[in-house]
């Protein structure tokens, strides 16, 4: 896998079939998913056994207040299931990652359990349900992500690559 840029970042994810900006604003490109009213991740990713969403966000220059950077994230997830959904592609489990620049492990955990009851991960109606829209979530910050996702590893906008 190259390195795949987003947001000012580079993310090197090794092993992935595939990893793209969701959100391509070059219409000239196969990833353009056009203009519409619903909102999209900045990175897909597809492995053998599953699909991960990333968001990245800089929390200390956001506008946005606690819940409103929580609901922009939950519906970030939602639309793109559904892009993905309408292209046939929510063959696998999904995985959502937020990248939240500026926050601490208290502010992720918080924003992560929230997130969680509210996406829904897993099956939340045993009775009902028979898909998982989420398979998992995580909110971490910049210096967790490297200790988390050792296989995924991510650079600061000032690395140079040769």
């Amino acid at each position: 896998m190259s390195i795949l840029v987003a947001e000012g970042f580079s993310f090197d994810f090794k092993n992935a079939i595939t990893a793209f900006k969701f959100d391509e604003t070059n219409k000239n490109l196969p990833t353009y998913h056009g203009v519409t009213a619903l909102k999209a991740v900045d990175i897909v990713a597809e492995f053998e056994d599953y699909y991960i969403f990333v968001e990245i966000k800089d929390y200390t220059q956001n506008q946005l207040n606690y819940t409103r950077l929580k609901n922009y994230l939950k519906y970030k997830f939602r639309d793109t299931f559904l892009y993905r959904y309408a292209e046939n592609k929510v063959d696998k489990p999904i995985r959502y990652i937020c990248l939240l620049i500026g926050t601490n492990n208290i502010q992720c955990k918080k924003f992560c359990k929230d997130l969680r009851n509210e996406l829904p991960v897993g099956l939340q109606n045993e009775k009902r349900w028979k898909q998982v829209l989420a398979e998992n979530c995580f909110v971490v910050n910049f210096d967790r992500w490297n200790k988390n996702f050792p296989d995924w590893l991510v650079y600061s906008k000032d690395v140079q690559f040769l």
